[in-house]
């Protein structure tokens, strides 16, 4: 399972546009990431506790609805998040690449 996780993520890393990759564990600590380490903590950390309140919303709009992923655009970067159970992935990317 984890060789079938990293190959992912490396392939996911040579995406053309791709600034970094994150992997947040359920506390919001980075396990696994392609940034230096104050950059991740900071990402991980505002990135989670967007897509808990993305999710909480979600939910509160239909109870039997769940956040599945979540894209944010700015003039600079574009983040994707996949929201699981026990993680999150972030990706971070140049959206004019």
């Amino acid at each position: 399972m984890r060789a079938k996780v990293e190959e992912t993520l490396r392939r996911i890393e040579t995406h053309k546009g791709v600034i970094g990759t994150i992997v947040v564990n359920a506390e919001g600590i980075p396990i696994r990431t392609t940034l230096d380490n104050s950059t991740a903590v900071q990402y991980a950390g505002l990135l989670r506790h967007l897509s808990m309140k993305a999710r909480s919303t979600v939910r509160d709009i239909d109870p039997q609805n769940d956040l599945t992923f979540l894209r944010i655009r700015s003039k600079k970067h574009e983040i994707l998040v996949a929201p699981e159970n026990e993680f999150l992935l972030v990706v971070i990317q140049n959206p004019s690449e």
